[in-house]
């Protein structure tokens, strides 16, 4: 018997039996485009999905109101593996964008958009997690728990790190997740961990031309720290990132002294450590700006990840069978609307995009971009991303692999208008499915050989060396409720 043929045949019928339920949830998601923590409709769906497969869901699970864990146990004795699908359905706000369409054009101005796709990538992790419980009904001598966590505000906020910190991971033997994006690999690599926070200046109004000297300013002290900000970078590592975005300029009159103002940061460092220091250099800046301005500083914690840790163990598995399962078929129309996407892109983007694959695969995929292989994998070093995940925090607690299917044309960026555009496509479905069946698959031979969790666990405690999970959100931070003012990036 080959185990791979087997179960990727298994999990390939099973999740398009009942694919067109996955495609109408992810494009219901698409179009209730929900920002953090507000995820009441996304997450809603998402349950009502779970339960109508059986699966006994425990909602509001650390603080999260829009966050939940829906699982599913075989009849087999206890005490059997538990193995967790992380999915995400949180939009991100300032990208509204008609679908189908490879112009600019906003569904509501200034509206929100999943310009990252999590609409595809939670229901993706669902139908994993519905076809290993498939699998286990089907099999009910095999011993297995299956979870899937709805984890809200990915983009902001970092819903997984409450459930890290308050031990929701502990049980659990390995975790599988996906992410959209322009090609098909699994990629071993890690990630910057960040702390978000916002900074909150009170000054004085006065009448800017009759009284001046009775006035402080608080969008001085905002300016004046960024002005300090700026200046970090040159004493900071090179892989390390500070950006800001200025939520409250205190009004529109330039003949009032601002009397209020705020201003959001997120600094970023490849080291959890090095973040929090950074961190600690940004509070002092923050501080000396209001020194300087005669204003009041307060500051508060919007969410915090770590940095992320791989799996080689588990990575192989996963793409032994995303290799088995293969890259989609692709018609005419797809790549046709695919190049029409492409063209919209910048010369710079697509400069990159080409660097990335190289000299013989750019001019192809530039022609027809929708790759139709699957990526070589490789653990001989790790790649870096410059961004932030809290699958990470999950990661530090749990052996996660990770791997990321075509749901876009190569180059598109993430958090941008063509991904918006692009999230409702058939090919984006296409993608979405191959993620799922590449991952329920990888976690069903998990359960099946109880020495991969082994191995997979005995990795994981290398790689820290000793170093224990510290969660980067201070214990006396609680995740915002609903209707709360909340920040909406």
């Amino acid at each position: 018997m080959n185990m791979t043929i087997d179960l990727t045949r298994f999990v390939s019928d099973a999740i398009e039996n009942k694919k067109d339920r996955y495609t109408s949830a992810s494009d219901q998601i698409w179009s209730f485009a929900e920002t953090r923590f507000d995820e009441v409709r996304s997450a809603g769906l998402l349950i009502k999905v779970l339960e109508d497969e059986g699966f006994t869901v425990s909602r509001g699970v650390a603080g999260l109101e829009t966050g939940f864990i829906a699982s599913y146990r075989s009849a087999a004795a206890p005490g059997s593996p538990v193995l967790a699908f992380l999915g995400e359905y949180d939009a991100l706000a300032d990208l509204s964008q008609e679908a189908g369409l490879s112009e600019y054009l906003p569904v509501h101005p200034r509206g929100n958009g999943h310009g990252c796709g999590h609409n595809l990538l939670g229901v993706g992790a669902l139908a994993a997690a519905v076809a290993v419980k498939d699998y286990l009904t089907e099999h009910p001598e095999t011993a297995g728990e299956v979870r899937f966590y709805g984890c809200p505000a990915e983009e902001s906020g970092y819903g997984k790190a409450y459930l890290a910190r308050e031990g929701y991971f502990k049980d659990v033997d390995a975790a599988f997740s996906w992410h959209p994006y322009t090609m098909n690999a699994v990629m071993h690599g890690s990630s910057n961990a960040v702390i978000h926070a916002t900074f909150t200046f009170k000054g004085r109004s006065a009448h800017a031309a009759a009284a001046p000297h009775l006035g402080r300013s608080a969008l001085d002290a905002v300016e004046l720290m960024n002005i300090g900000s700026n200046y970090m970078r040159e004493h900071m590592i090179d892989q390390a990132r500070i950006h800001y975005a200025i939520t409250n300029t205190g009004g529109i009159a330039p003949n009032v002294v601002q009397a209020d103002a705020e201003v959001t940061y997120l600094v970023r460092a490849p080291k959890s450590a090095q973040v929090r220091e950074l961190f600690e250099r940004l509070v002092k800046v923050a501080e000396g700006a209001a020194l300087m301005t005669g204003t009041q500083m307060n500051y508060r914690y919007e969410g915090a990840c770590a940095n992320l840790i791989p799996n080689s163990t588990l990575e192989r598995v996963l793409h032994k069978h995303l290799t088995a399962l293969g890259a989609p078929a692709y018609d005419a129309a797809e790549y046709a609307f695919a190049k029409d996407i492409y063209e919209t892109l910048p010369q710079q983007n697509k400069q990159e995009a080409a660097a990335l694959v190289g000299p013989q695969l750019a001019p192809l995929l530039a022609e027809r971009p929708l790759p139709d292989f699957v990526a070589p994998y490789s653990d001989e070093k790790e790649m870096f991303m410059g961004g932030s995940t809290d699958v990470a925090d999950v990661s530090w607690n749990v052996p996660t692999a990770q791997c990321v299917t075509t749901t876009m044309a190569f180059g598109t960026p993430l958090h941008a208008w063509q991904t918006v555009a692009q999230g409702k496509s058939s090919y984006a479905h296409k993608g979405m499915l191959l993620a799922a069946k590449a991952m329920a698959a990888a976690a069903i031979e998990t359960l099946l050989q109880p020495n991969l969790v082994e191995k997979a666990q005995s990795e994981l405690k290398k790689r820290l060396d000793g170093e224990a999970y510290e969660c980067l959100v201070p214990a006396d931070v609680h995740p915002p409720k609903q209707g709360a003012d909340t920040l909406a990036l």
